[in-house]
């Protein structure tokens, strides 16, 4: 399906954006034709519709899901949107950007892409798919996983009255903060402590990663097969994949492969090169590396904050600087970063190299709209069910501890035996646990 959108919900004349989005629901084959009313109310299901994590992910076709299945045997039919800007919903990309002019009118573009937006198209989306339908089947329910979850609870701040209920998963965004630096000063903890897991589990790999990281330095930096570059900064932000289930693992693999390669040849392979550039590269999804930090503000600019209260941790200091020599490395490890953005990025990626002018602009623009209505959350009628995970090292348990104080009935599934990543890795477990608060069957 496509819809067409205004960019600017201020401003309809500003110009359209196409939102696509992909359906699925139960293929029924009746023994007897079914007459057209008939029809026409049995494919009148209530809608449930997805969002995605990111910001800047295209959304996953509902066959690659496992929570279609489920949502199908509940009753639902599924709505999978790619948010605008993202996969086939008008996609940003350094050629698409470059049309909008220069690095100023690219930022103002881009100042349309956050959750206050994506919402309003959802809404919208609502309205038409649901127009000849009975009024008790005109709501529709959301399921936000990560920042599909900071989306689903813009929703229920802006338009609470489109919605019938609420999941998300991993999703309570800090609401409270009043700067990004309080997000990056909390996740940074969360960082280390899964270094001090990644290293306790490989601790060969403290000397390893440091003689990667000096050879890399040693060379000037890697030429990767698209054309970036693979520097000391560059191959330390491998640390995103360690907030996942088998992330600590996935690291180590890479960290194998390229001592396997130095011991063998003295070099690393094309095959290691490009293992390494899919696992840090954003060049497909610039969007997330633009607006990573401009989620967490409201009325002030980021500037660059998780590269700035990364440089004041001694733990990160190669933010700063890198080995010049062996001698130059102790006994401490390197520590891996996490789903942080960094104005280095931009220069070692020849897609995010095109952006940085933007990018500058946007870390920082200040005057970004409020996403979040406390007072609405406070007196919400809307039933949410919200799984959320004790050691997730993307959204610190205690800011969502203070988020969910702030909205009213709901209701949380609380593990600690599941990381950020659970709705993928550990479905059957989370489905049920959110199906079991929404069905009150925990007695």
């Amino acid at each position: 399906m496509r819809f067409q959108v205004p960019l600017d919900y201020s401003n309809p004349s500003s110009g359209t954006l196409e939102i696509f989005a992909r359906s699925a629901s139960r293929h029924e084959s009746p023994v007897a034709p079914a007459s057209d009313d008939e029809a026409n109310k049995k494919s009148q299901k209530p809608w449930l519709l997805f969002l995605q994590g990111g910001p800047g992910g295209a959304c996953p076709p509902p066959q690659s899901m496992a929570l279609t299945n489920v949502a199908i045997d509940k009753g639902y039919q599924m709505l999978y949107m790619d948010q605008r800007g993202t996969g086939l919903s008008t996609p940003i990309s350094a050629s698409t950007l470059a049309l909008q002019g220069d690095a100023q009118q690219q930022a103002d573009y881009l100042k349309f892409f956050r959750a206050d937006s994506i919402i309003r198209d959802a809404e919208a989306i609502r309205k038409t798919l649901t127009h000849d339908y009975p009024s008790e089947l005109k709501k529709w329910s959301i399921f936000g996983q990560s920042f599909g979850g900071f989306c689903a609870l813009t929703y229920l701040s802006k338009s609470p009255q489109g919605l019938r209920e609420v999941f998300m998963t991993g999703g309570l965004a800090p609401i409270t903060v009043q700067h990004a630096d309080e997000v990056y000063k909390a996740t940074y903890k969360l960082v280390m402590d899964r270094n001090k897991s990644y290293y306790s589990k490989y601790p060969e790999d403290v000397e390893n990663v440091q003689k990667l990281a000096f050879f890399i330095k040693s060379k000037g930096g890697i030429p990767l097969p698209s054309g970036g570059t693979l520097t000391v900064r560059y191959f330390m932000t491998l640390g995103k994949a360690l907030g996942a289930h088998g992330g600590v693992d996935s690291i180590h693999e890479h960290v194998y492969r390229m001592k396997s390669d130095l011991e063998q040849f003295q070099f690393l392979t094309r095959p290691t090169l490009s293992a390494l550039e899919s696992a840090l590269t954003f060049d497909n999804g610039v969007l997330y590396a633009v607006l990573h930090e401009a989620i967490y503000c409201e009325g002030t600019a980021s500037n660059w904050s998780a590269d700035r209260v990364g440089k004041s941790l001694k733990e990160f200091q190669w933010l700063s600087s890198v080995p010049n020599s062996p001698a130059d490395l102790s006994e401490q490890p390197l520590y891996w970063a996490g789903e942080m953005i960094f104005p280095f990025m931009f220069e070692t990626s020849t897609e995010l190299a095109q952006l940085r002018p933007a990018a500058e602009l946007i870390a920082q623009y200040s005057n970004w709209p409020a996403l979040y209505d406390e007072w609405q959350l406070a007196r919400n009628e809307v039933p949410v069910y919200a799984a959320t995970y004790f050691n997730d090292m993307y959204v610190d348990f205690g800011l969502a501890q203070q988020t969910a104080s702030k909205v009213k009935g709901i209701k949380q599934f609380i593990t600690n035996s599941m990381y950020h990543d659970a709705l993928r890795s550990r479905n059957e477990e989370v489905m049920h646990q959110l199906f079991a608060m929404r069905d009150d069957s925990i007695d």
